[in-house]
């Protein structure tokens, strides 16, 4: 009996699903025919579908405005988009027009902000929350907002010192402008190995204190938010209800004696499907987030708050896919099986060997082949750059093919757009100098067909070099001499 891949998906996982189809033999991603762009721009190259940005969006508005209405809570619910997920100027232009806010976490956050104004894409009264420690250089920029009239700018403070140095530079500056603060609690963190206090943050039992003796002093300044950050997401477990009680508790305590505190955000986002057999209920969690919200603001007798999200991951992440083709198999023992792709794993999917993040792995083509377990490796020269079962609590199973066969194995990463870019640095210099793949966006025109556009070529020589400090003009001259070289050998 012929055990081909698609029976073992077929009858490990409930598929088709959101995302993932056949259709003439060729794995579809979200309807998109990935043959089609194969065949148009070859491989590899890494992918953005922007419309499931948007799906994302509405999804989780929708969920929490419904919660909102449905459980009687009286504050109002903000979406805001971390920009240090995916920088890139396409997927920040459609996130934005679903009506997000946005979240910075550094200096050039500012500048990218100061850009999208000028471009329009942003108007002034876009609510802004400002995280990270803060360089001075942050700073001088967060008060250029003020100056030139960004009213909803929030400065969450990671450190009580960082209060002072605003103050003495709106005092340089001459500015008369409240300046909107928030406070981050820090929390206590789960590694695997043991509890530690989160190094980001102020210390809650500082907190109280901190607000009587500066803040509530201080005319310039206003308290409107209080943010607390779980690294590990938000989850339904003892961890995370046991750090939402102790913010919500601070929360109280300090809303009882500020009156201009507003807010709460929740830092931390949702998961996204790492593996087709993903199960997360989104709506019963926001259903108890703003459920459990409500009692404790109604047992402390206090106006419930507006609640803040920061979603970068949960944003962006389902929306990417790189996708290789195999170009050998190397059998190198009986028990390993290779199959080495047309790029650095180490270069385009970074989290997967930093992090061991899990993403979902799956053929484009050859579904009705016989499957058999693999390692993926790059084709750097570290050990590192390979991608299989270790440490992942799943293996690699693939289509078995033959090199005698005329159409390649094709395999895609899905769910890779968040952070990868980032991280490794998308057009900068790459281990062994292999180039960034071409970059592809895929959109939806206003009847719903598909178009895709090249975002970028593949990385050029010339441009690793120059950043290199190489002078590529001298090495044109002798290619041409070279060249010239040759044609006159050829002539003799």
């Amino acid at each position: 009996m012929k055990n081909t891949y698609f029976d073992l998906i077929d009858q490990s996982y409930y598929f088709p699903q959101e995302g993932f189809d056949i259709k003439n033999g060729y794995l579809t991603f979200y309807g998109l025919s990935l043959q089609y762009l194969i065949e148009k721009h070859g491989t590899p190259f890494r992918l953005m579908y922007l419309p499931r940005i948007e799906d994302q969006i509405k999804r989780v508005k929708n969920l929490f405005n419904r919660a909102i209405k449905k459980t009687g809570y009286e504050g109002s619910y903000n979406y805001c988009y971390c920009t240090k997920c995916n920088h890139f100027a396409p997927v920040v232009k459609t996130a934005l027009k679903q009506g997000v806010n946005l979240e910075t976490s550094s200096s050039y956050d500012i500048d990218l902000i100061l850009q999208l104004l000028a471009e329009g894409d942003v108007e002034k009264d876009i609510k802004l929350v400002h995280n990270g420690y803060k360089t001075d250089s942050y700073l001088d920029k967060i008060i250029q907002l003020h100056e030139i009239g960004f009213t909803n700018s929030i400065t969450v403070l990671d450190s009580m010192t960082e209060l002072q140095r605003i103050r003495d530079r709106m005092k340089k500056r001459k500015l008369t402008t409240k300046i909107k603060l928030g406070i981050r609690m820090a929390i206590n963190e789960e590694p695997q190995s043991a509890y530690y206090t989160s190094r980001l943050g102020i210390s809650p039992d500082k907190i109280l204190d901190f607000y009587k003796t500066e803040l509530a002093k201080d005319k310039n300044v206003e308290l409107l938010m209080l943010h607390f950050f779980i690294d590990s997401g938000i989850k339904d477990n003892l961890y995370y209800w046991g750090e939402f009680q102790k913010g919500m508790k601070l929360y109280a305590e300090l809303k009882k004696v500020c009156k201009s505190l507003n807010a709460i955000n929740f830092g931390g986002g949702f998961p996204i499907r790492n593996n087709l057999g993903f199960d997360y209920d989104y709506e019963d969690m926001i259903k108890q987030i703003v459920k459990n919200l409500k009692s404790v603001c109604d047992e402390e007798d206090i106006d419930h708050p507006d609640i803040y999200t920061e979603f970068g991951k949960y944003t962006v992440g389902e929306s990417g896919a790189i996708i290789f083709s195999v170009i050998e198999q190397k059998q190198q023992n009986d028990a390993e099986l290779w199959y080495m792709v047309d790029n650095s794993l180490m270069n385009t999917i970074p989290d997967a060997w930093s992090i061991l993040e899990k993403f979902i792995l799956l053929p484009i083509n050859k579904w009705d082949n016989e499957y058999t377990r693999v390692n993926i490796g790059g084709i750097s020269c570290d050990h590192s750059d390979y991608y299989n079962s270790e440490d992942m609590n799943q293996e690699v199973h693939l289509p078995r093919y033959s090199s005698k066969d005329k159409e390649p194995l094709y395999i895609g990463f899905f769910h890779t757009g968040a952070y990868q870019d980032s991280i490794s640095g998308y057009g900068g210099i790459k281990h062994c100098l292999i180039p960034s793949p071409k970059y592809i966006l895929v959109d939806r025109d206003e009847k719903g067909n598909y178009y895709d556009t090249v975002y970028s070529e593949e990385q050029k020589v010339d441009h690793m070099l120059k950043i290199l400090g190489y002078d590529t003009e001298k090495e044109r001259i002798i290619q041409e001499s070279q060249k010239a070289a040759t044609k006159k050998a050829r002539v003799k």
